[in-house]
């Protein structure tokens, strides 16, 4: 042993046997080999060999001297960094150098040798793994701790291995490398930054994606190392996030990117560092609140991440981000949403609220957003969205943005052709999303030609896809149509319609392209060219492409003969495909990627392409029909009842007869209608026959043994058969046989001996039948008609009251309800109407006697006799039916100009009848003769008296029916330049003195200075007004003004002389004035032209008089309060969309989204509820039906309209506010209110009166004529304006048919669907308590607007004259108004409530029942 230490001393080296000197005066190849011997002699010692360390140690020594250090040979630095890391492992835990500087030299050293690690297929891996592989199982580098320098050794050993690591290594050299840094964090005493930036700087995006190997590498020490390393990393987020150095680290701008990877890779690492997140969540600046959010939404959205629950401060505090003022982040937060509710749907309910509110957001790319993430979530997983979530894009399907609508509409079709089509989630999900093809269908009412064209192409590719084969589509299309409600129903049936009509407009221009050009040729080209243009998106361009298509047809035969093929009835849809793809293709070109005229050309063929309908279609239709009449259908499975499913396929199948009868010219067809004939259920006999009608014109030559069967069925329908069926099998014989008038004696002669008034239910079918062999054979039975109708129907129908109906204080009863009798006359009324209709002249004066017959029904209030024997129902019906003909008659012109002013007056009342469902059908009536431009213009004044009814929705739809006729007639004068001569019918500003002259004749216009009397006129005046003006087109406000400058220099037409008469004209025409002069700055300009006055109105203008007289009281200045008339917001059309194309309204009255207007996001915000109409007038829902409203809902004012009188606290409060646009009255105490009405009321009315004060306008007497039971000293104790809330109106036919047809349709109808219905009360007491009450007490019906008063002061008490002690109010002022939008989906709301029969509404109502 000493002999040992003794070499040692010495300084020679002894080397291992075999191994000579190793020194620079040998060549590198021998230095290999004996360095490899050396490596070898190394390699087989162990710790224990203390002999051997001893003889070996100068030799350790000298291998660390700078000669092989240094040595330029890289084989040899190896092999010496193989022996030195051999001999830090045998002579462990003390190293045989002891100078720093050595040390470090050595450790850098082998470091450097690491490099070779990089090259795996080199020869000598196998040495640098052994070499890795030592140091890292002996930890060697651990010795460096002491050194000064050792964060320089470490950061260059990580720098090393982070740069050599890569994929042809395999999992032991990534452990050892982790083995081997992470021993240097775990055991050292501190990390460096500049160490911790080595390890962190391969997480950063840019880094991680050049070297996926090293992030791994990172990651795994990380996870190693994660307690360790915390602190250091917590320290790095601290001095960066909170102390702002960014100095600190290269990697302060990556703070977030490194947040979300060490949050990733173990959250444990950054429990101290998240709270920091929180805090600059709330900072001022917003790009770096931006990046946090886009860090947290990351965070929160990862699959596994449990960040939420497990910080759930962290969590709120990113929620409230939702509302932040700047819009990326908002923007942000949105797009996060979409991967949370797939990853994590317990977050669901959390999130709802925030995208409720960011759905209404003012940035349309927000509201885009919100669409996106909640149809991406629902496309995954239905069970991930909740109801609510799906209900934002509903609303958002009316958005203003046409992009916003489109990915909602888009995100619908989706969801339901995956969930409902499809079934991919099974029934449960299916029955979830059932209203989105109701919805979807709904958006059809939309006067937008974009909107339109997308259903239309969502229905042909999502909802009953044209690439389905026959059958199937046959029966995706026949359970479709049996589930969907009756809005969705009348859309779909509109849709055909359109596509039809427009079919025939393109085959109208294929037509005159072949014809020889002339000047006449070019103005029918170009006037068929501006109707094809209205029905495609953005009609300015499309114009000159349809152009150019003209020409293109003109000049290529190709073409047209594929499109004649596509529009010819006879196209089957295989066929349609084709011609579509040749005719884009032959347009098309490939230079020319982006072609606007062929897309426009695509929307063409895409709208007027028969894709599911033809005759092979129909026959599958059919064949549908037939097995659920068999019983072998899968109705039960697709949810649907068989009778449900009958029903509605042979209502289908009459739709498609209206869009496709040359498709059901089959003989397989016919027999199954014969079939459907023969059916106990009535509906599908009656749609069988109406199928019949419309299809069979061919049928008597093509199919003579259908006929043989058919007509003898027909006959038997006409002579006993249900009254409708009665009407259809007519009108088959009518439009199916050559030889009609010999089959129409058959039937005439045995009904019309036969009629009895003894059996009144007998009666109504040969009434029925005989009605419209009238109308469609006047000629054929002129002798016995004009008899019949003298003799039978006057004098022994109407004449006589048989049978005593039942006492009952209803006004209204269903249909099953109505006796017999009533039933009767009210068909010998329709016979009456028809006949004329039928004659179409007046020469045997028929039709005056007519019409004093009709006006005497309506005076008596239905009941004809007066002797009191009639039930109130029955009166109801017979002045609804009275009230309907006269609007009929006046439809045609020859009877038109024989209604009196005096029966045109009467017939106007009838929309202000006591009786709510006879106001509510004969408006209907009324808006249907107008749209069609058959009623004369004057008829549009009667709307004018809706303001004064109580009913908000009666009012609401008597604005829309404005509306829509004020834009048909504009459209119409812009459309038919050429009609000016007819200008005086057409021009909506003409109504205006339609309107005054109805208003000075009104009966309850009795004082002419009375204010209470004057500010209904007002009302009345400006409900007409304030749709007038809401446009100034051409200077009409002018026009308006010298109009009415102009009547006031007449006298009235009906009654010149009458000066009192005269005076309340003068008056009327005061209050106009000041109402135009309040609203318009322009009316003082020069009018464009000179109105012209109608002549039976107004007397010609006295030259020598000149009337400048103010006849107002001075008090009523105050009433007209100056400000701009808003413009229209209505949405569409009342009953269905308009049949005249283009579009009506101006882009303010289409879709708003009302948070957009205002700062305030929150969708509850107060002026998300101000609008035209709000939510408490009509449904806020389109199809739920929803009776009963809340205390809040029902105190909501309706904006513009009037309502019913509030307390006299809020109303005296209210009235030193005037509001724009209306007046405010001094509203009566209860007490005085009581006193108007009669001291001498029961206990049991005052209590009602007290009641019901806050929600009703006073009681006032029936208009024209005093009740039957007041006398001069009395006012009646029983009773009250007993307007009732109606259910559905009138079901109304399809527009295909004629139109006279079509006027049968409502008159048999027109109250079938009627039912009375409660509605929710405002302020009122129990349910059960108001109907115990109703019972006791009589209701007083409204005053009839029957006939003039027998006399005017009889039965009549003080004061009771005025119409009502509390006139309604506006309660907001038209400042607000203007700032506050309507949502566009409360409107659209409004809108389909209106236009369908079928949907309840709130009652809104402020009369007591």
């Amino acid at each position: 042993m000493a002999h040992s230490k003794n070499r040692a001393t010495d300084g020679k080296i002894t080397y291992p046997p075999g191994v000579k000197e190793i020194s620079d005066k040998i060549s590198k190849e021998e230095m290999v080999r004996r360095l490899k011997m050396v490596v070898k002699t190394f390699m087989d010692m162990d710790q224990d060999s203390e002999e051997e360390k001893e003889l070996y140690l100068n030799l350790a020594l000298h291998l660390a001297s700078d000669f092989f250090l240094k040595h330029p040979d890289k084989d040899v630095r190896l092999l010496v960094a193989c022996c030195l890391a051999d001999i830090f492992r045998i002579y462990a835990p003390e190293a045989p150098y002891t100078s720093p500087d050595k040390l470090k030299d050595i450790f850098m050293f082998i470091t450097r040798q690491l490099k070779g690690l990089e090259d795996t297929k080199s020869a000598q891996f196998n040495r640098y793994f052994y070499l890795l592989e030592n140091i890292a199982w002996v930890k060697s580098y651990n010795i460096c701790f002491e050194l000064e320098d050792s964060n320089e050794i470490f950061t260059q050993l990580y720098r090393t291995l982070f740069q050599v690591i890569n994929n042809g290594h395999n999992q032991k050299v990534h452990m050892h490398m982790v083995d081997l840094m992470s021993s240097i964090v775990c055991e050292g005493d501190s990390v460096s930054q500049e160490l911790l930036d080595t390890v962190l700087v391969n997480l950063v995006p840019a880094h991680k994606n050049l070297n996926k190997q090293a992030y791994d590498l990172a990651k795994a020490l990380l996870k190693r190392t994660a307690q360790a390393i915390e602190p250091y990393i917590t320290n790095f987020f601290n001095q960066v996030l909170m102390l702002g150095k960014t100095s600190v680290s290269d990697l302060s701008e990556h703070v977030f990117d490194l947040i979300l990877e060490l949050y990733n890779i173990d959250s444990h690492l950054l429990l101290s560092v998240l709270p920091q997140l929180e805090f600059k969540l709330k900072s001022n600046d917003n790009d770096e609140r931006l990046q946090v959010v886009k860090l947290l939404a990351k965070m929160f959205g990862a699959k596994d991440s449990e960040l939420a629950s497990q910080n759930k401060p962290l969590w709120q505090c990113y929620l409230g981000r939702f509302n932040d003022i700047h819009v990326p982040i908002r923007l942000e937060c949105v797009k996060f949403a979409s991967h949370c509710l797939m990853n994590h749907p317990d977050l669901a309910k959390d999130l709802t609220e925030y995208l409720k509110v960011r759905s209404h957001d003012p940035e349309e790319a927000i509201r885009h957003d919100v669409i996106v993430s909640i149809v991406t979530a629902s496309k995954k997983d239905l069970s991930l969205v909740n109801d609510q979530l799906l209900n934002f894009v509903r609303e958002r399907t009316l958005d203003k943005r046409w992009r916003v609508r489109k990915e909602a509409m888009m995100g619908l079709a989706q969801i339901y052709k995956k969930y409902a089509l499809q079934a991919e989630a099974g029934k449960e999900a299916s029955k979830q999303i059932s209203w989105i093809k109701d919805k979807l269908l709904h958006i059809y009412y939309q006067n937008s030609i974009d909107d339109r064209l997308l259903v239309e192409r969502i229905f042909a590719q999502y909802m009953v896809p044209h690439n389905l084969e026959t059958t199937e589509r046959m029966k995706c299309l026949y359970y479709l149509y049996a589930t969907l409600d009756s809005n969705a129903v009348k859309a779909l049936n509109e849709m055909w319609k359109c596509q039809n009509m427009l079919r025939h407009h393109v085959k109208d221009l294929l037509d005159l392209v072949k014809q020889p050009k002339s000047d006449s040729y070019n103005k029918a080209v170009f006037s068929k060219v501006m109707v094809i243009t209205r029905n495609l998106p953005d009609p300015g361009k499309a114009q000159d492409f349809v152009k150019k298509l003209a020409q293109v047809l003109e000049e290529d035969e190709k073409i047209r003969k594929q499109l004649e093929t596509l529009v010819s009835p006879t196209c089957s849809c295989k066929q349609a495909e084709v011609c579509v793809k040749d005719i884009t293709k032959k347009l098309g070109s490939p230079k020319q990627p982006s072609n606007p005229f062929l897309e426009m050309v695509k929307f063409l063929l895409e709208r007027i392409a028969p894709v599911h309908i033809d005759t092979e279609s129909i026959s599958a239709l059919i064949k549908q029909v037939n097995k659920s009449i068999e019983g072998t259908a899968d109705d039960d499975d697709e949810g649907v009842p068989t009778e449900q499913a009958i029903r509605a396929g042979l209502e289908l199948l009459k739709v498609l007869s209206f869009t496709h009868p040359v498709s059901f010219h089959s003989a397989e067809t016919f027999e199954s209608l014969l079939g459907c004939l023969k059916m106990d259920d009535e509906k599908v006999a009656e749609a069988a026959l109406q199928i019949f009608k419309n299809t069979g014109s061919k049928l008597e030559e093509s199919f003579p043994h259908i006929k043989s069967i058919l007509l003898p069925v027909l006959q038997q329908k006409a002579k006993k058969g249900p009254p409708r069926q009665a009407k259809y099998a007519i009108r088959c014989i009518h439009a199916m046989f050559s030889n009609r008038d010999t089959h129409f004696a058959q039937i005439f002669e045995p009904l019309h001996k036969s009629l009895d008034t003894e059996n009144m239910e007998q009666l109504i079918t040969p009434l029925t039948t005989l009605g419209h062999l009238a109308m469609l054979a006047p000629e054929q039975f002129a002798g016995p008609l004009k008899s019949l109708v003298a003799n039978f129907i006057v004098k022994d129908l109407l004449m006589n009251d048989r049978i005593p109906g039942k006492k009952t204080t209803k006004l209204w009863v269903p249909d099953d309800e109505v006796s017999p009798e009533t039933l009767a006359k009210i068909q010998g009324i329709k016979l009456m109407v028809r006949w004329l209709l039928g004659v179409k002249n007046n020469q045997s004066k028929s039709g005056n006697s007519t019409l004093r017959m009709l006006t005497a029904i309506l005076s008596s209030d239905g009941d004809l006799t007066e002797q009191g024997k009639m039930g109130k129902p029955d009166m109801s019906r017979l002045r609804l039916a009275a009230g309907c003909a006269v609007l009929r008659l006046a439809q045609e012109p020859c009877y038109h100009e024989i209604i009196t002013l005096e029966q045109y007056q009467l017939c106007a009342l009838v929309i202000n009848d006591e009786c709510y469902q006879v106001r509510q059908a004969f408006a209907q009536k009324l808006h249907k003769g107008l749209c069609r431009l058959r009623l004369p213009l004057e008829y549009l004044a009667v709307f004018a008296l809706c303001a004064k009814d109580p009913v908000k929705e009666r009012r609401a739809h008597a604005r829309q029916c404005l509306v829509k006729n004020i834009n048909l007639r504009r459209e119409y004068l812009k459309q038919h330049a050429a009609v000016s001569e007819k200008l005086i019918s057409l021009l909506p500003e003409y109504v205006v003195p339609y309107a005054i002259h109805l208003l000075a004749h009104d009966p309850d216009y009795v004082k002419v200075q009375d204010i209470e009397q004057l500010k209904d006129i007002k009302e009345a005046l400006w409900f007409i007004l304030e749709i007038l003006m809401a446009k100034n087109e051409n200077n009409s406000h002018a026009f308006i003004r010298k109009m009415v400058e102009n009547i006031k220099q007449t006298k009235d037409g009906q009654c010149p002389d009458d000066a009192k008469i005269n005076e309340k004209l003068y008056t009327v025409c005061d209050v106009a004035m000041n109402i135009i002069i309040s609203k318009s700055t322009t009316y003082s300009l020069e009018s464009p032209k000179d109105p012209v006055l109608p002549a039976r109105y107004f007397t010609q203008p006295d030259k020598n008089f000149s009337n400048t007289k103010n006849y107002l009281p001075p008090e009523m200045k105050s009433f007209f309060t100056p400000g701009k008339p808003k413009a229209a917001n209505v949405l569409g059309a009342v009953n269905k969309p308009l049949s005249a194309t283009g579009k009506l309204q101006t882009k303010l009255s289409r879709m708003e989204t009302i948070s957009n207007a205002s700062s305030n996001s929150n969708p509850s915000s107060p002026g998300r509820s101000k609008g035209r109409l709000d939510a408490s007038e009509v449904d806020h829902s389109e199809n739920e039906d929803i009776s009963m409203k809340s205390p809040s809902e029902a105190e909501k004012p309706s904006r513009g309209r009037k309502r019913g009188a509030a307390s006299s606290q809020e109303d005296k409060v209210q009235e030193t506010k005037p509001k724009r646009g209306r007046k405010k009255a001094a509203n009566t105490s209860v007490d005085d209110t009581e006193e108007q009405w009669g001291e001498d009321s029961s206990m049991a009315e005052a209590t009602m009166e007290t009641e019901d004060e806050q929600n009703s306008p006073p009681k006032r007497g029936r208009r024209g004529r005093p009740p039957k039971s007041a006398t001069k000293d009395e006012t009646p104790s029983k009773g009250r304006r007993g307007r009732r809330k109606a259910a559905p109106s009138p079901e109304e036919e399809n527009d295909e048919e004629q139109e006279v047809e079509e006027e049968e349709e409502e008159e048999d109808a027109g109250s079938e669907n009627m039912e009375v219905k409660p509605k929710g009360r405002r302020g009122r007491k129990p349910r059960a308590e108001v109907v115990e009450a109703s019972d006791s007490v009589e209701p007083t019906p409204q005053k009839r607007r029957g006939r003039p008063p027998k006399s005017q002061t009889a039965a009549r008490r003080p004061g009771a004259a005025k119409p009502r002690a509390v006139v309604s109010q506006e309660e907001v002022s038209e400042e607000e108004m203007e700032t506050s939008q309507q949502s566009e989906e409360e409107a659209e709301e409004e809108l389909v409530q209106e236009s369908s029969p079928k949907v309840r509404r709130k009652s809104g109502r402020r009369d007591r029942r």
